[in-house]
């Protein structure tokens, strides 16, 4: 073995010409293979960012008539413990009522969170804390969070009290405005009223209940919430309680993504096609431009596995080498790309996503090609008889 790589280090370093654009060729294929491949990974990434980075993934609601949720403290208990990929976990109170100010008025949903306890979990599902332009989260009674269309509509000013109307109660109360948050969406800027958990069972007169338990699972785990939602169903039961899951939420989303990482496999697929073939090609005008020294080094009692070896490591040099320059083009053009794409904010159009894993596997694929590639090359040295060889040259 030894021996052939020595002699396939001479080949390829006889015709060094020959030998770079081959080089050059898989180092193409790997880049665009990586590019196209962390590009599409990088959009679907922060499609699902911004679809569902800070909202629920999986809700837990009521399938009773009254919708509401009892002794909820144990159910979250038992839902945290169904899988180690639930990271975040909250409960939530929400209901309908209408905003009067002045001679206006605007239908709002009131939510109640528990954001103003230290171990909440609602501020990292929704990171509302982030998400408020003017003003600070509500920490006592009677205190709400408005959406900064609503300041823009009604000209409200933090500090100012609103009367939040309650139809099935017929009842006024006043709340004072002690912010406004920007979830960038115009629906929930305009219909939301955020508030704590307490102060939203007093005003709906609702002690000791909720109305959904929503929740988030770790980065890994995104695509496998309709697993994780068994799970729970299993534990909790689905005939009380209703599971959603982002999934069933977003088809549209996931056809999308789908149809994306087909054609991305595609892409790459046909990449590496035509990076084997080219390979095999060129090996195997090389078996004949190179015929004369093998049928000598056969004369000289060279094996038939040797020669075939030799080949077999100029496909390895040459993916090696072309996997590790592929490499560095595919990482450089990726970061060249979120440098010159950017949106009218100067943020990349896509965010520059890196997995090493894939990097990894691309690099690996070249390599493991280069060599196929050139086993029909080295079958076919093998057969090579040095008398005939010898006797045509």
């Amino acid at each position: 073995m030894k021996l052939g790589l020595k002699i396939a280090g001479r080949f390829l370093s006889s015709n060094i010409s020959q030998t770079i654009l081959i080089i050059l060729g898989i180092a193409i294929g790997v880049s665009v293979q990586i590019f196209i491949g962390s590009l599409i990974q990088g959009l679907q990434k922060g499609l699902v960012e911004k679809t569902i980075g800070n909202s629920s993934q999986i809700t837990v609601s009521s399938n009773q008539d009254e919708r509401y949720i009892l002794e909820y403290d144990k159910l979250i208990s038992d839902i945290a413990e169904t899988d180690e990929n639930i990271t975040k976990i909250s409960p939530v109170l929400d209901n309908q009522a209408f905003l009067l100010y002045g001679d206006k008025n605007q239908s709002l949903i009131i939510r109640g969170f528990d954001i103003d306890k230290p171990e909440s979990m609602a501020d990292g599902i929704y990171d509302i804390s982030n998400r408020i332009v003017e003003g600070r989260i509500p920490n006592a009674e009677n205190e709400i969070l408005l959406g900064i269309d609503l300041r823009k509509e009604y000209g409200i000013e933090v500090g100012e009290e609103v009367d939040i109307f309650r139809t099935e109660a017929r009842k006024i109360f006043k709340s004072t405005v002690v912010g406004f948050f920007d979830l960038k969406v115009s629906s929930l800027n305009t219909n939301w009223a955020i508030t704590t958990l307490s102060n939203a069972q007093k005003l709906f007169e609702l002690d000791e209940v909720i109305t959904s338990i929503e929740m988030q699972v770790n980065e890994d785990a995104i695509f496998l919430t309709d697993e994780i939602s068994v799970n729970i169903a299993n534990v909790i039961g689905d005939e009380e309680y209703k599971i959603i899951n982002w999934k069933e939420q977003n088809e549209s989303l996931l056809s999308g993504l789908q149809g994306q990482s087909i054609s991305s496999y595609m892409i790459q697929v046909f990449v590496i096609i035509s990076v084997v073939i080219s390979i095999a090609s060129i090996l195997a005008i090389t078996v004949l431009q190179k015929s004369k020294q093998i049928g000598i080094l056969k004369a000289m009692g060279i094996r038939n596995s040797t020669t075939s070896f030799i080949f077999l490591f100029e496909g390895l040099i040459l993916g090696f080498f072309g996997a590790v320059m592929g490499i560095l083009f595919g990482l450089g053009l990726s970061f060249a790309f979120t440098k010159f794409a950017l949106n009218a904010d100067g943020t990349p159009v896509v965010d520059l996503y890196i997995s090493y894993s894939f990097i990894a596997l691309s690099g690996l694929i070249a390599v493991v090609a280069s060599v196929l590639a050139a086993l029909m090359p080295a079958i076919r040295s093998s057969k090579l008889n040095a008398i005939d060889i010898i006797r045509n040259n």
